[in-house]
This record gives structure tokens, sequence and C-alpha cells, in this order.
């Protein structure tokens, strides 16, 4: 059994405008990515599958099957920082209509001979939002990235010497 694992040092990176055919890990590998610095929270993402009902008259009991797989909304939340690349790259993608590439990476590696785990998307930056608050308040970004793609998962490995 492994030792459970925090979020700090998690990642996340904004790459390219990419096509749909964009969907194996070693597709996501081989473009540029840029991080995005002063993340607060990455809020959660993953498939979830739409319930398609229907009655039967007969004993009146509901039938549920699977139908689309949806793969979410990422919620990301930022401290606002105007110098950092990632955070324009966010900014500029957010007036767009393009899918845009995203790498996160998971801080899961067990040991130095582990990769640590790397999971790929497409994704719509949906929003863009500053939050100033009051006094006290840390200024904040909130971005929405509205997942377009399967999630290209590279799970942590062992590297090869």
């Amino acid at each position: 059994m492994g030792d459970i694992i925090t979020a700090s040092d998690a990642r996340l990176y904004i790459g390219p405008v990419v096509l749909p055919t964009t969907e194996t890990s070693s597709e996501f590998a081989a473009l540029t990515f840029t991080e995005v610095d002063m993340i607060e929270d990455l809020g959660e993402f993953g498939d979830e599958a739409n319930i398609v009902t229907g009655t039967t008259l007969k004993d009146g009991r509901v039938r549920k099957a699977k139908g689309a797989a949806d793969a979410g909304t990422l919620a990301l939340r930022c401290f606002h920082d105007p110098l950092d690349a990632g955070q324009a790259a966010l900014i500029a993608a957010s007036k767009t209509k393009k899918n845009y590439a995203f790498k996160i990476v998971l801080p899961d590696a067990p040991d130095v001979t582990y990769s640590d785990t790397t999971i790929y998307f497409r994704a719509l930056v949906a929003s863009r939002r500053l939050n100033v608050g009051a006094n006290d308040n840390l200024i904040r970004r909130a971005y929405s990235l509205a997942i377009n793609s399967d999630l290209a998962e590279a799970l942590a490995a062992l590297l090869t010497p």
C-alpha cells in the first residue's frame, strides 16, 4: 500500500491550439507547453457518463444506461500575476473559440526512479474572471477549462536508465 499524496507541487501547463485528432499521450508530449504559475486550486475533472433513462409500462421500472461521457469543466484558480506567461496564455486563449492542449503533472512518483503521472487533454478556455475583493484579499483569477477530449494519462512509471 502506498503513501497518500498531497497536491503540493502539482503543475498545469497550457500548450498550443490543437485539432480534435490530437488524442494520445505521445502526441501531446511532442508539443511545447508553458507553465501556469501561482495556481491555488486545480479543482476536479474527469469523465462522468450521462445516465439515459426510460420506463417500461409493464412494471413501471426505470431502466438506466450509460450515455455520452463528459470530462467536465476544470475550475482553475490562480493568484493574479500580470507577468506570468502561463496566465497571459490563458487570457489570450479565452478570447478565441479554439481548443488548446493542456498538461497536468501530479507529484506522485514514489521516488526519483519513477516519473510523475502526467495527464493531457484538449479544452476551451471558457471564462476568465478577476476577483479583486476587499482590503485584505489576495487578488485572484478564475478560469474555466471546458474539457473537450478524453484524458490521456501517462501514469507514474519506472524510468528507464
